[in-house]
Protein backbone atom coordinates (compact mmCIF):
# COMPACT_ATOMS: atom_id res chain seq x y z
CA UNK A 1 0.00 0.00 0.00
CA UNK A 2 2.85 2.37 0.75
CA UNK A 3 4.26 1.80 -2.74
CA UNK A 4 0.84 2.48 -4.31
CA UNK A 5 0.47 5.69 -2.30
CA UNK A 6 3.98 6.72 -3.33
CA UNK A 7 3.15 6.00 -6.99
CA UNK A 8 -0.09 7.98 -6.75
CA UNK A 9 1.72 11.00 -5.29
CA UNK A 10 4.41 10.83 -7.94
CA UNK A 11 1.82 10.45 -10.71
CA UNK A 12 -0.16 13.45 -9.46
CA UNK A 13 3.02 15.51 -9.23
CA UNK A 14 4.01 14.46 -12.76
CA UNK A 15 0.61 15.51 -14.09
CA UNK A 16 0.90 18.95 -12.50
CA UNK A 17 4.45 19.32 -13.77
CA UNK A 18 3.36 18.33 -17.29
CA UNK A 19 0.75 21.09 -17.30
CA UNK A 20 3.22 23.68 -15.99
CA UNK A 21 5.91 22.69 -18.49
CA UNK A 22 3.47 22.71 -21.40
CA UNK A 23 2.47 26.25 -20.41
CA UNK A 24 6.14 27.23 -20.17
CA UNK A 25 6.80 25.83 -23.66
CA UNK A 26 3.82 27.75 -25.05
CA UNK A 27 5.02 30.95 -23.39
CA UNK A 28 8.53 30.44 -24.77
CA UNK A 29 7.26 29.99 -28.32
CA UNK A 30 5.01 33.03 -27.94
CA UNK A 31 7.92 35.35 -27.17
CA UNK A 32 10.17 34.07 -29.97
CA UNK A 33 10.82 36.70 -32.65
CA UNK A 34 8.78 36.20 -35.80
CA UNK A 35 5.94 33.79 -36.43
CA UNK A 36 4.80 31.16 -38.91
CA UNK A 37 3.20 33.71 -41.25
CA UNK A 38 6.34 34.06 -43.37
CA UNK A 39 6.64 30.29 -43.77
CA UNK A 40 2.99 29.95 -44.80
CA UNK A 41 2.39 33.11 -46.81
CA UNK A 42 5.89 33.50 -48.25
CA UNK A 43 8.43 36.26 -47.89
CA UNK A 44 6.89 38.31 -50.73
CA UNK A 45 3.38 38.44 -49.26
CA UNK A 46 1.82 41.86 -48.75
CA UNK A 47 0.80 43.13 -45.34
CA UNK A 48 -2.85 42.45 -46.15
CA UNK A 49 -2.04 38.87 -47.13
CA UNK A 50 0.05 38.39 -44.02
CA UNK A 51 -2.74 39.75 -41.82
CA UNK A 52 -5.21 37.37 -43.48
CA UNK A 53 -2.89 34.38 -42.92
CA UNK A 54 -2.26 35.44 -39.32
CA UNK A 55 -6.00 35.58 -38.67
CA UNK A 56 -6.50 32.23 -40.36
CA UNK A 57 -3.86 30.65 -38.12
CA UNK A 58 -5.41 32.24 -35.05
CA UNK A 59 -2.24 34.17 -34.24
CA UNK A 60 -4.24 37.38 -33.83
CA UNK A 61 -5.93 35.95 -30.72
CA UNK A 62 -4.54 36.40 -27.18
CA UNK A 63 -1.89 33.84 -26.21
CA UNK A 64 -3.82 32.74 -23.12
CA UNK A 65 -6.89 31.97 -25.20
CA UNK A 66 -4.83 30.01 -27.73
CA UNK A 67 -3.20 27.96 -24.98
CA UNK A 68 -6.55 27.22 -23.35
CA UNK A 69 -7.92 25.93 -26.66
CA UNK A 70 -4.81 23.80 -27.22
CA UNK A 71 -4.94 22.36 -23.69
CA UNK A 72 -8.63 21.49 -24.07
CA UNK A 73 -7.86 19.64 -27.30
CA UNK A 74 -4.81 17.90 -25.80
CA UNK A 75 -6.97 16.47 -23.01
CA UNK A 76 -9.11 14.86 -25.74
CA UNK A 77 -6.01 13.57 -27.52
CA UNK A 78 -6.15 16.23 -30.24
CA UNK A 79 -2.82 18.07 -30.50
CA UNK A 80 -3.99 20.13 -33.45
CA UNK A 81 -2.40 20.64 -36.87
CA UNK A 82 0.89 22.25 -37.73
CA UNK A 83 0.88 25.62 -39.40
CA UNK A 84 3.31 24.48 -42.10
CA UNK A 85 1.79 21.74 -44.25
CA UNK A 86 -1.18 21.37 -41.86
CA UNK A 87 0.08 17.97 -40.71
CA UNK A 88 -1.68 16.47 -37.68
CA UNK A 89 0.70 16.91 -34.75
CA UNK A 90 -0.36 13.63 -33.13
CA UNK A 91 0.44 11.79 -36.37
CA UNK A 92 3.91 13.33 -36.55
CA UNK A 93 4.58 12.40 -32.92
CA UNK A 94 3.31 8.84 -33.46
CA UNK A 95 5.53 8.48 -36.55
CA UNK A 96 8.75 10.07 -35.30
CA UNK A 97 8.76 9.27 -31.58
CA UNK A 98 9.29 5.49 -32.08
CA UNK A 99 12.43 6.25 -34.11
CA UNK A 100 13.82 8.32 -31.24
CA UNK A 101 12.83 5.67 -28.70
CA UNK A 102 14.67 3.07 -30.83
CA UNK A 103 17.75 5.27 -30.75
CA UNK A 104 17.49 5.72 -26.98
CA UNK A 105 16.84 2.01 -26.39
CA UNK A 106 19.90 0.91 -28.36
CA UNK A 107 21.99 3.54 -26.59
CA UNK A 108 20.87 2.35 -23.15
CA UNK A 109 21.47 -1.28 -24.13
CA UNK A 110 25.10 -0.37 -24.76
CA UNK A 111 25.55 2.22 -22.03
CA UNK A 112 23.94 0.48 -19.05
CA UNK A 113 26.10 -2.68 -18.85
CA UNK A 114 29.34 -0.87 -19.70
CA UNK A 115 28.65 1.89 -17.17
CA UNK A 116 27.75 -0.71 -14.53
CA UNK A 117 31.02 -2.58 -15.08
CA UNK A 118 33.16 0.57 -15.13
CA UNK A 119 31.32 2.14 -12.19
CA UNK A 120 31.66 -1.01 -10.08
CA UNK A 121 35.31 -1.54 -11.03
CA UNK A 122 36.43 2.03 -10.39
CA UNK A 123 34.25 2.47 -7.29
CA UNK A 124 35.78 -0.61 -5.66
CA UNK A 125 39.30 -0.48 -6.99
CA UNK A 126 40.18 3.19 -6.55
CA UNK A 127 43.77 4.26 -7.17
CA UNK A 128 45.20 4.95 -10.61
CA UNK A 129 42.52 3.07 -12.57
CA UNK A 130 39.82 5.07 -10.86
CA UNK A 131 41.56 8.37 -11.61
CA UNK A 132 42.09 7.49 -15.28
CA UNK A 133 38.52 6.36 -15.90
CA UNK A 134 36.98 9.20 -13.85
CA UNK A 135 39.09 11.81 -15.64
CA UNK A 136 38.24 10.39 -19.06
CA UNK A 137 34.54 10.30 -18.16
CA UNK A 138 34.65 13.88 -16.89
CA UNK A 139 36.31 15.08 -20.10
CA UNK A 140 33.85 13.23 -22.34
CA UNK A 141 30.89 14.49 -20.33
CA UNK A 142 32.10 18.06 -20.89
CA UNK A 143 32.47 17.67 -24.68
CA UNK A 144 29.39 18.90 -26.62
CA UNK A 145 27.47 16.22 -28.50
CA UNK A 146 28.06 17.81 -31.90
CA UNK A 147 31.82 17.71 -31.32
CA UNK A 148 31.67 13.99 -30.50
CA UNK A 149 29.53 13.47 -33.61
CA UNK A 150 32.00 15.42 -35.77
CA UNK A 151 34.95 13.39 -34.46
CA UNK A 152 33.17 10.10 -35.15
CA UNK A 153 32.26 11.25 -38.64
CA UNK A 154 35.85 12.33 -39.28
CA UNK A 155 37.25 8.98 -38.15
CA UNK A 156 34.64 6.47 -39.33
CA UNK A 157 33.12 8.20 -42.36
CA UNK A 158 35.96 10.32 -43.74
CA UNK A 159 39.21 8.68 -42.65
CA UNK A 160 38.36 4.97 -42.45
CA UNK A 161 35.37 5.24 -44.84
CA UNK A 162 33.55 2.36 -43.15
CA UNK A 163 30.27 4.27 -42.72
CA UNK A 164 28.43 6.94 -44.72
CA UNK A 165 28.15 10.41 -43.22
CA UNK A 166 24.36 10.38 -43.66
CA UNK A 167 22.20 7.35 -44.41
CA UNK A 168 19.00 8.06 -46.33
CA UNK A 169 15.99 6.16 -45.02
CA UNK A 170 13.36 5.36 -47.68
CA UNK A 171 10.11 7.32 -47.55
CA UNK A 172 7.69 5.46 -45.33
CA UNK A 173 10.47 3.21 -44.02
CA UNK A 174 12.06 2.96 -40.59
CA UNK A 175 15.68 3.13 -39.40
CA UNK A 176 15.60 -0.68 -39.13
CA UNK A 177 15.37 -0.77 -42.95
CA UNK A 178 18.80 0.87 -43.08
CA UNK A 179 20.61 -0.47 -39.96
CA UNK A 180 23.84 1.41 -40.61
CA UNK A 181 21.86 4.65 -40.25
CA UNK A 182 21.77 3.90 -36.52
CA UNK A 183 25.49 3.30 -36.01
CA UNK A 184 26.87 6.86 -35.83
CA UNK A 185 23.95 8.34 -33.84
CA UNK A 186 24.05 5.44 -31.36
CA UNK A 187 27.84 5.66 -30.99
CA UNK A 188 27.61 9.41 -30.37
CA UNK A 189 24.88 9.08 -27.76
CA UNK A 190 26.60 6.07 -26.17
CA UNK A 191 29.84 7.99 -25.77
CA UNK A 192 28.11 10.88 -24.04
CA UNK A 193 25.78 8.63 -22.02
CA UNK A 194 28.57 6.30 -20.91
CA UNK A 195 30.58 9.22 -19.53
CA UNK A 196 27.62 10.54 -17.53
CA UNK A 197 26.41 7.14 -16.30
CA UNK A 198 29.88 5.93 -15.29
CA UNK A 199 30.46 8.97 -13.08
CA UNK A 200 27.07 8.61 -11.39
CA UNK A 201 27.37 4.85 -10.87
CA UNK A 202 30.95 5.13 -9.63
CA UNK A 203 29.81 7.66 -7.02
CA UNK A 204 26.97 5.35 -5.92
CA UNK A 205 29.27 2.33 -5.56
CA UNK A 206 31.91 4.35 -3.69
CA UNK A 207 29.28 5.73 -1.29
CA UNK A 208 27.93 2.26 -0.51
CA UNK A 209 31.43 0.78 -0.21
CA UNK A 210 32.28 3.37 2.43
CA UNK A 211 29.28 2.72 4.68
CA UNK A 212 29.75 1.17 8.14
CA UNK A 213 27.76 -1.81 6.90
CA UNK A 214 30.39 -2.64 4.26
CA UNK A 215 33.25 -1.80 6.61
CA UNK A 216 31.87 -4.34 9.07
CA UNK A 217 31.67 -6.93 6.29
CA UNK A 218 35.34 -6.32 5.45
CA UNK A 219 36.31 -6.80 9.10
CA UNK A 220 34.51 -10.15 8.97
CA UNK A 221 36.68 -11.22 6.04
CA UNK A 222 34.26 -10.51 3.19
CA UNK A 223 36.27 -8.94 0.38
CA UNK A 224 36.61 -8.67 -3.39
CA UNK A 225 33.86 -10.04 -5.61
CA UNK A 226 32.07 -11.63 -2.66
CA UNK A 227 31.74 -8.23 -1.01
CA UNK A 228 30.54 -6.68 -4.26
CA UNK A 229 27.91 -9.34 -5.00
CA UNK A 230 26.59 -9.86 -1.47
CA UNK A 231 26.66 -6.35 -0.05
CA UNK A 232 27.56 -3.54 -2.46
CA UNK A 233 25.50 -4.42 -5.53
CA UNK A 234 22.20 -5.00 -3.67
CA UNK A 235 22.56 -1.73 -1.74
CA UNK A 236 23.74 0.27 -4.76
CA UNK A 237 20.92 -1.02 -6.99
CA UNK A 238 18.48 1.77 -6.06
CA UNK A 239 20.94 4.63 -6.61
CA UNK A 240 22.13 2.88 -9.78
CA UNK A 241 18.60 2.87 -11.20
CA UNK A 242 18.26 6.57 -10.42
CA UNK A 243 21.64 7.23 -12.05
CA UNK A 244 20.53 5.47 -15.23
CA UNK A 245 17.27 7.43 -15.11
CA UNK A 246 19.22 10.69 -14.98
CA UNK A 247 21.36 9.43 -17.86
CA UNK A 248 18.19 8.83 -19.87
CA UNK A 249 17.20 12.43 -19.20
CA UNK A 250 20.56 13.62 -20.50
CA UNK A 251 20.08 11.48 -23.62
CA UNK A 252 16.79 13.21 -24.42
CA UNK A 253 18.55 16.56 -24.76
CA UNK A 254 21.48 15.01 -26.59
CA UNK A 255 19.21 13.22 -29.06
CA UNK A 256 17.81 16.53 -30.34
CA UNK A 257 21.32 17.62 -31.33
CA UNK A 258 22.46 14.25 -32.66
CA UNK A 259 19.37 13.67 -34.79
CA UNK A 260 19.94 16.99 -36.52
CA UNK A 261 23.64 16.31 -37.11
CA UNK A 262 22.90 13.00 -38.83
CA UNK A 263 19.51 13.93 -40.38
CA UNK A 264 17.98 11.11 -38.37
CA UNK A 265 14.16 11.01 -38.75
CA UNK A 266 13.37 11.29 -35.07
CA UNK A 267 11.24 13.56 -32.95
CA UNK A 268 14.21 15.81 -32.17
CA UNK A 269 14.70 16.53 -35.87
CA UNK A 270 11.04 17.44 -36.22
CA UNK A 271 11.29 19.72 -33.19
CA UNK A 272 14.22 21.63 -34.70
CA UNK A 273 12.38 22.09 -38.00
CA UNK A 274 9.23 23.24 -36.18
CA UNK A 275 11.19 25.78 -34.11
CA UNK A 276 12.87 27.15 -37.24
CA UNK A 277 9.47 27.59 -38.92
CA UNK A 278 7.87 29.03 -35.74
CA UNK A 279 5.26 26.29 -36.07
CA UNK A 280 3.76 26.74 -32.60
CA UNK A 281 1.30 23.80 -32.58
CA UNK A 282 4.04 21.42 -33.76
CA UNK A 283 6.57 22.73 -31.23
CA UNK A 284 3.96 22.57 -28.48
CA UNK A 285 2.86 19.02 -29.28
CA UNK A 286 6.36 17.59 -29.74
CA UNK A 287 7.77 19.29 -26.65
CA UNK A 288 4.84 18.11 -24.54
CA UNK A 289 5.27 14.55 -25.82
CA UNK A 290 8.98 14.64 -24.94
CA UNK A 291 8.21 16.00 -21.48
CA UNK A 292 5.61 13.26 -20.96
CA UNK A 293 8.10 10.55 -21.96
CA UNK A 294 10.75 12.00 -19.66
CA UNK A 295 8.35 12.25 -16.73
CA UNK A 296 7.29 8.63 -17.33
CA UNK A 297 10.93 7.53 -17.27
CA UNK A 298 11.59 9.46 -14.06
CA UNK A 299 8.44 8.04 -12.46
CA UNK A 300 9.44 4.50 -13.41
CA UNK A 301 12.95 5.10 -12.07
CA UNK A 302 11.60 6.41 -8.77
CA UNK A 303 9.29 3.41 -8.39
CA UNK A 304 12.08 0.92 -9.16
CA UNK A 305 14.45 2.66 -6.74
CA UNK A 306 11.76 2.73 -4.05
CA UNK A 307 10.98 -0.95 -4.60
CA UNK A 308 14.65 -1.92 -4.50
CA UNK A 309 15.20 0.20 -1.40
CA UNK A 310 12.29 -1.52 0.34
CA UNK A 311 13.64 -4.94 -0.48
CA UNK A 312 17.12 -3.99 0.69
CA UNK A 313 15.68 -2.72 3.95
CA UNK A 314 13.92 -6.06 4.55
CA UNK A 315 17.06 -7.98 3.57
CA UNK A 316 19.36 -6.48 6.16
Amino acid sequence: MKLLAFAARRLAGAAVLLVLLSAAVFAATAVLPGDAVSAVAGMDASEAQRAEVRAGLGLDRPAVERYADWAAGAVRGDLGHGFVGERPVAEVVATRLPNSLLLAGLTLAITAPLAALLGLWTGLRGGGADRVVSTAAQILAAVPEFVVAALLVAVLAVWLEVLPRVSVIPLGGTPLDVPHALVLPVLTLSTVGLAVATRLLRASVADVAGTPYCEAARLNGVRGMRLAVRHILPNAAGPAVQALTLTTGALVGSAVVVENVFDYPGIGRELQLAVAARDVPMVQGIATALVAVMLAVLLLGDLCARLLGTREGHGR
